[in-house]
């Protein structure tokens, strides 16, 4: 049903370089690129994300409550993006781990800008 989300940003150079990173990890690139919107992900694949000048002119702000989580095969690959995404500017809103007792692993973080994000993946429960 999602195609793709955006996030605003008021520095774009800024979360290029944050997403192009973040990107890597999923064996994506750059899909769209222009002036104020820049698009990650692979035409027609899984729904992409993309950072943007808010259309109105209005500065960018996070959303209260907003989030975008991606998905990943392993812990392993949480930790990287979530390492990642620290290393490029972002910050801590939960180190990778697993959250309660369904199997659920995720480590959350904020990018540049605030917008809030998690890298996630599903485990055996126990393990």
């Amino acid at each position: 049903m999602i195609g793709y989300v955006t996030l605003g940003t008021n520095d774009l150079p800024r979360a290029a370089k944050f997403y192009d990173a973040i990107a890597k990890h999923f064996g994506v690139g750059r899909m769209m690129d222009f002036d104020t919107f820049i698009a990650w992900g692979e035409m027609g694949g899984a729904p992409g994300i993309a950072a943007t000048q808010p259309f109105d002119g209005e500065k960018a702000t996070a959303g209260n409550g907003t989030m975008v989580a991606l998905q990943v095969d392993g812990p392993e690959k949480v930790k990287a993006v979530y390492d990642t995404a620290i290393a490029g500017g972002g910050s801590d809103e939960g180190a990778p781990g697993p959250r309660g007792d369904d199997g659920f692993y995720a480590g959350y973080f904020r990018d540049p800008d605030g917008n809030k994000l998690n890298v996630f993946c599903m485990v055996q429960p126990g393990s």
